[in-house]
């Protein structure tokens, strides 16, 4: 298998690191804990110099300031401010320990954009299900926030970078060795654990809307703990852990199989599980439950497209000058999937659905995380296109099969993930950012292909089983779903003791008995509206 993975530059095998980050790999030393580790000396872009371990050490404050500025004229204008010549006088100044300083810090600000995806993703399900479900949905997202981070940690970090392994499974054990180490040649683990964690719970929290409205919190606490200790981390392990997919020579850049198909299969198999929604199904055929709030929903899906700068430009691992190309190819495969959505939805249901295109937003973004690296404008706008118009059939086709996935989940996460991966050995070329091979249509063969549909199947196989035990056994043990009762009231009260909303789900002045007064309309069956008068107001007598 591909030694040592990649725990520090945790993405790719160690020999594309390299290349990718113009950098030597001079060894490979045993870390304590027993995980590998691949030291990296690492050089200034376009010179030749090496710098040792000696020098780093004994520089003094004032050469790691002015550096540190030499690096940031690097960026442009600012160094115009600072008082610098411009970038030919950086290029000259700049060293290996300001460029890895520059590294770790893009990396914190990636990674902290990812971790903002969680509130659009809170807002994506909360506005597209039922008022009285709002913080039960909010509360699980925080939690798949608050509880991978913690497991992650503890547990999922060391088995998604294990170093060494048989290629399947292995951990280095507890916990993230070196975490609070504050100098190194690479990205140093404290950063490397906080990116790869962000990823690790956006994985988690794809499930949380498929399922809403009728599970039990407990549960899904369960369910959470174990995605992100065990069923992602394996997963990982493969392929940006060394394992054997890295060594097939499988492509996930930033995660269209490794991180949204695990999220999108495990969806799909808690909501088969755990069944529909009263109401949803009326004599075999589907009933309309809107959400409550459409520009909730939007919100959130605005907010998942800016935190994808951080998952795909972030997992460049380096802040190099691939990264404003990926930032622009990720908005690029974003107005594609919108634009295509609402096409598709527009000649399907014969009207343009908002939360169709919002879901085609997201369909292009997560189909474009395994090639990005590999692909141009060209299959960048193809791969966005095809995704938009896929989730609208995949959502309408798994609602007729009497699957309930309130807001969409395994069709953005699962069959758009697949998608990526398929599109990656289509649309592959070595004239991407980081291209190493050409995919069937640049003249590659049909190898790419083959290995990328090896590793997709693998990690739905892998997924729906995992997931396909953890729900059957959390519905054996009467922890998966909550009674009708409880379903009918809603879950903020039933499960947290609260509604989300302070104001009334009737349209009218409440009366006494807290119904609508006289003329105020009832809000229709299935639909949650916050408390509003309608009514004019009474005119008041002239004198």
């Amino acid at each position: 298998m591909v030694e040592d993975g990649a725990r520090t530059l945790g993405r790719c095998p160690k020999q594309w690191i390299a290349k990718k980050h113009n950098r030597n790999i001079v060894a490979h030393t045993a870390k304590p804990g027993g995980r590998n580790h691949v030291t990296m000396a690492t050089q200034p872009r376009n010179t030749g110099s090496v710098l040792s371990e000696v020098d780093i050490a004994n520089r003094t404050l004032w050469e790691r300031i002015v550096k540190k500025k030499a690096a940031i004229g690097t960026l442009g204008s600012i160094g115009v401010l600072l008082g610098f010549s411009g970038p030919a006088f950086a290029q000259d100044e700049v060293t290996a320990a300001s460029q890895v300083v520059l590294d770790n810090i893009f990396i914190f600000f990636c990674a902290v954009l990812v971790l903002m995806m969680q509130a659009g993703f809170g807002l994506v399900e909360a506005g597209l299900t039922r008022a009285k479900n709002a913080s039960n949905i909010m509360m699980k997202n925080l939690m798949d926030a608050s509880i991978g981070i913690l497991v992650f940690f503890f547990v999922g970090y060391a088995i998604a970078y294990p170093g060494d392994f048989n290629g399947w499974f292995s951990s280095a054990g507890f916990g993230v060795d070196g975490f609070m180490a504050t100098t190194g040649d690479g990205l140093i683990p404290s950063v490397d654990f906080l990116f790869q964690a962000a990823f690790a719970a956006t994985a988690a929290t794809i499930v949380s809307g498929a399922v809403a409205g009728r599970t039990q919190f407990k549960g899904y606490i369960v369910y959470s703990v174990v995605l992100t200790a065990l069923v992602y981390p394996v997963v990982v392990s493969w392929q940006w852990g060394g394992g054997w997919l890295a060594e097939r020579g499988f492509v996930d850049f930033a995660g269209s199989g490794l991180v949204h198909m695990v999220g999108g299969f495990a969806a799909l198999m808690g909501a088969l599980i755990i069944g529909p929604r009263i109401g949803k199904y009326k004599d075999g055929k589907a009933q309309a439950m809107p959400g409550h709030s459409m520009p909730m929903a939007i919100l959130g899906v605005m907010l998942l497209f800016i935190g994808w700068f951080g998952f795909n430009p972030g997992s460049q691992l380096a802040a190099d000058l691939a990264v404003p190309v990926l930032a622009a190819l990720t908005a690029l495969v974003a107005a594609a999937g919108a634009f295509s959505a609402m096409a598709t939805s527009w000649i399907v249901l014969k009207k343009p659905d908002v939360s169709m295109a919002g879901n085609g937003m997201l369909a292009g973004l997560v189909a474009i995380c395994s090639g990005i690296g590999d692909f141009n404008v060209v299959g960048t706008l193809i791969v966005g296109a095809v995704a938009g118009s896929i989730v609208v059939l995949a959502v309408l086709g798994l609602e007729r099969a009497g699957v309930d996935d309130p807001v969409g989940a395994f069709s953005v996460h699962g069959v758009c993930g697949f998608w990526g991966l398929i599109a990656t050995g289509l649309f592959a070329t070595t004239g991407g950012t980081n291209g190493a091979v050409d995919g069937l249509f640049y003249g590659g063969g049909a190898g790419l292909l083959a290995d990328q549909l090896v590793g997709g199947l693998a990690i739905a196989l892998f997924t729906v089983t995992a997931s396909g035990l953890l729900f059957g056994g959390l519905k054996a043990a009467g922890l998966l779903r909550v009674t009708a009762e409880e379903e009918m009231a809603g879950l903020d009260v039933s499960e947290h003791g609260a509604p989300g909303y302070g104001l009334e789900t009737r349209i009218g002045r409440p009366t006494a008995r807290g119904g609508p007064a006289t003329g105020g309309a009832v809000a229709a069956p299935g639909v949650d509206i916050p408390s509003v008068d309608l009514r004019p107001a009474p005119v008041q007598p002239t004198a």
